[in-house]
């Protein structure tokens, strides 16, 4: 399964914005994209069908991610922290179309 994929790695500057994401499988992500997550200004976003996203958040002083599925309308997300072999279950568990009900163990936080 594919999905498309948007991130921001602020030492090297690489970027892809959301409207320029790049396919990529579960797979893919996992081995090439999750190491590269190193600096708390770094982020993943995940695209699934249906253009819901799941935003990756590192927080490398604690080993841990932050996984959320921003509503932009309600100026709020659905999130919660993984470490690294949570997070890539929840990627390889993904189905092409997701949102903050099909991801277990998300808590409401307004910004």
């Amino acid at each position: 399964m594919h999905f498309r994929v948007f991130y921001l790695i602020n030492r090297s500057g690489e970027r892809v914005s959301s409207t320029s994401a790049v396919e990529m499988t579960a797979k893919a992500i996992c081995e090439q994209m999750l190491d590269r997550l190193q600096s708390e200004d770094d982020y993943l976003g995940i695209l699934g069908s249906d253009d819901h996203a799941l935003q990756i958040l590192p927080e490398p002083d604690q080993n841990r991610y932050y996984v959320e599925v921003p509503l932009d309308a309600a100026k709020a997300s659905y999130g919660r922290y993984v470490d690294r072999e949570e997070l890539e279950a929840l990627i390889h568990g993904l189905s092409a179309q997701f949102d903050e009900r099909s991801i277990p163990g998300l808590t409401y936080r307004p910004w």
